[in-house]
């Protein structure tokens, strides 16, 4: 087992104890993403797999935020955010965009990427570095921006 599942399997038996309820629902939310992603694909997860469903779930809570923002449900966006906020604690610290920059340029160079063709090596070098730690759809941008 991972230690990143583990961690959260320990941390839902926590919040069962301490009957955390906002905090017990959200990291069943997590451990159902998982167990469904190991069940369709019947393998287990390592570390990297588990932080790219995190990674996922964030993503759609902050698109859920900004939805609900929109139609002015706050009690909604109130939920999302506590929901986040927990989602977040599993994710590594977020790196700098300048940091995010030098490490798309050594792609670029490692794999001699000159035109967009090349792109799908510069990102596969990338994500594995970088998912869970910066906003994978900015980090396609800048690539394409440089190899444009």
């Amino acid at each position: 087992m991972s230690n990143l599942k583990q961690r959260i399997n320990d941390d839902v038996k926590t919040a069962m104890r301490s009957q955390d309820k906002q905090g017990l629902i959200t990291l069943r939310m997590i451990t159902a993403a998982i167990k469904q992603k190991e069940v369709d694909e019947r393998i287990e997860l390592d570390d990297s797999q588990v932080l790219g469903i995190i990674d996922k779930l964030a993503r759609q809570h902050k698109d859920s935020i900004e939805q609900y923002e929109n139609a002015g449900r706050i009690d909604l966006v109130d939920k999302e955010k506590a929901e986040l906020e927990i989602v977040q604690t599993y994710l590594p610290q977020q790196l700098p965009d300048d940091e995010v920059r030098k490490l798309v340029e050594s792609a670029i160079k490692t794999t001699s990427a000159e035109t967009m063709k090349d792109m799908g090596k510069v990102m596969g070098i990338l994500k594995p570095e970088l998912q869970g730690r910066t906003d994978m759809s900015n980090v396609s941008n800048l690539v394409k921006s440089l190899l444009s």
